[in-house]
């Protein structure tokens, strides 16, 4: 019994040697014409160290967050991972720097929200935060704590908002300098809640806090680590936090958007990305292994010892982060009244 029929060549496919030529010289033409540094990415990257840029000086928590990264990255890539600090241009410097580097998987950003969301609404920027990069995921991310002076009488968002509606004008709030993620996130605040304050600017968070401890200002819209340490001396209660959702790190302080300001979100976060037109091989295999070194254990803990809650985020879910805050911050800074300069 045949198991299979003999069957004639069809008329198609009685030419295949000379078919087949010309398949092998259209890929030999396709191959021909690709960049070199996408004939070396494919399946083998990464085969030499990469580079963590980071647009601010080192001892900060996005430097922080960037060298326990790396630590890890370089255990979980099989290659070592070094981090640069370029300062400058309030992190424009780094951010411009690693938008004309190489499209090929070795050198990233780690960037800093108010370098993509912040800094492009205020000023004329050399990079355009969504066109030239690519997001790779984002590594973790802290909220704004709302701290007032214990001479406020409010315990929570909503009994600040009605004694501020009642006395226009009586309070201030600190920040650490204007257009800083501090001044921004009370500019928004006070915009939406639609309440009168006056914003007195500092040269920095620690002089900004050391007034709100004082009395001399009512309320600042401070990092965890900032604020947190000095609730037990009794000198200031915290009684909003500016994520959507409740802080891992303080679970019994609600949410302003649950406080009756839904949607309300102002949130610093740190994620890797890559310069425009970085293979999408790469781009997942370093969304993988950010997510990998994350899992680790101690990771997440080492992360909240200096704010941070851990993330390791999807590049889709990076990216839409970004554009969502892009449309935050701008919406800030018109609340703040900064001007592009």
């Amino acid at each position: 019994m045949k198991l299979f029929d003999a069957h004639p060549l069809s008329p198609s496919l009685q030419g295949a040697p000379s078919q087949k030529r010309r398949v092998g010289l259209l890929a030999a033409v396709v191959l021909a014409c690709m960049p070199a540094w996408v004939m070396a990415q494919a399946p083998t990257w990464p085969t030499k160290p990469i580079k963590i840029v980071v647009p601010f000086a080192p001892g900060g928590n996005t430097d922080s967050i960037a060298r326990i990264m790396a630590e890890r990255l370089t255990q979980t890539l099989g290659q070592t991972v070094v981090v640069e600090n370029k300062v400058g241009a309030g992190g424009g410097i780094a951010a411009e720097f690693v938008a004309k580097a190489a499209p090929d998987g070795y050198t990233v950003l780690m960037a800093a929200m108010p370098v993509m969301a912040i800094l492009p609404a205020i000023n004329k920027t050399n990079y355009d935060p969504v066109r030239d990069f690519v997001p790779i995921s984002n590594v973790g991310s802290n909220p704004f704590v709302m701290g007032v002076h214990k001479s406020v009488p409010a315990n929570n968002v909503q009994e600040f908002v009605a004694l501020a509606r009642k006395n226009p004008g009586k309070y201030n709030y600190a920040s650490g300098g204007s257009g800083s993620v501090s001044h921004l996130s009370a500019a928004l605040f006070v915009n939406r809640a639609q309440i009168d304050m006056t914003h007195i600017s500092y040269k920095g968070g620690a002089p900004a806090v050391t007034d709100l401890l004082a009395g001399n200002v009512q309320m600042y819209f401070g990092n965890f680590s900032e604020l947190a340490p000095h609730v037990a001396g009794g000198n200031i209660r915290l009684i909003g936090v500016s994520s959507e959702k409740r802080s891992s790190q303080l679970p019994q302080v609600a949410t302003i958007a649950e406080s009756g300001f839904p949607g309300f979100r102002t949130v610093t976060w740190n994620g890797l990305m890559a310069p425009a037109g970085t293979p999408a091989s790469v781009v997942q295999r370093m969304a993988d292994a950010v997510k990998e070194a994350l899992a680790t254990e101690g990771m997440a803990a080492r992360l909240q010892q200096i704010g941070v809650d851990a993330i390791g985020s999807t590049p889709r879910e990076l990216a839409e982060t970004l554009r969502s805050d892009i449309a935050i911050w701008s919406e800030a800074a018109k609340a703040a009244k900064l001007k592009m300069e």
